[in-house]
């Protein structure tokens, strides 16, 4: 994260290179309108702390957009920041942030993440339990459950989804847009609408067994691949 921030900040400064700096309203000559801290990009040393018990999270950022506005005197400069946090271990989440300065938007975006993470049941710790389907505005994203050595057969913004959330094995397809934010969105209904065995066996009041014997499997194999499912 430290490392895609650095790039960006070096990226912001190539475009920005000759521009005199300006005053705000509060005579600061950082472009902001001033204040007792003496504007708002000083804040971007802030990080937001883990509120789950000090976990380590993997922190992904997807996008990140700048904006301009004309205003009186020059141009003012924002950014804004989309991040995808997770735990590896089955829980992510997405948020975006908007600031004046990149490390800040980036701040805040992943303080929204991690407020916004769900949790999504996985088979073995590897992969989904079934197909999926997640649809948001011009963004279609289909999700299949693969075999072991699959690996992440994803491409932008859907693989660091599926890299923060600790998939290993699967496979995925994207049709419509290409807008990080459609398609981000559009695979986290996907996910939302994932369930297990063992929560399909309880809503119905059946044994997980019972459910894999419908698949023709034998109920020796039945009982054993019921025993191996832990959520």
């Amino acid at each position: 994260m430290a490392d895609e921030i650095q790039n960006v900040e070096g990226a912001v400064e190539a475009t920005t290179e000759g521009q005199a700096p300006r005053r705000g309203r509060g005579g600061g000559r950082d472009g902001g309108r001033g204040g007792r801290d003496g504007g708002r990009g000083r804040r971007d040393d802030r990080r937001p702390r883990d509120e789950e018990g000090g976990e380590e999270l993997i922190e992904k950022l997807v996008h990140i957009n700048r904006v301009s506005k004309t205003v009186k005197g020059g141009k003012r400069f924002g950014f804004a920041a989309l991040v995808v946090v997770g735990d590896g271990k089955g829980r992510a989440g997405f948020g975006h942030g908007k600031a004046r300065e990149v490390p800040e938007a980036i701040s805040k975006a992943t303080a929204a993440a991690k407020k916004a993470m769900i949790r999504v049941p996985l088979r073995d710790g590897r992969t989904l339990h079934h197909d999926g389907r997640g649809h948001f505005g011009a963004g279609n994203v289909t999700l299949r459950s693969a075999p072991a050595g699959t690996g992440i057969i994803a491409g932008g913004p859907m693989r660091a989804v599926f890299e923060s959330l600790g998939v290993a094995d699967v496979v995925t397809k994207s049709v419509g847009t290409s807008n990080p934010y459609n398609m981000i969105r559009a695979t986290f209904e996907a996910l939302g609408e994932q369930t297990s065995p063992k929560a399909v066996a309880q809503r119905r009041g059946k044994k997980v067994s019972d459910l894999i014997k419908r698949g023709g499997v034998s109920d020796r194999a039945a009982e054993a691949e019921a025993a191996a499912v832990t959520e």
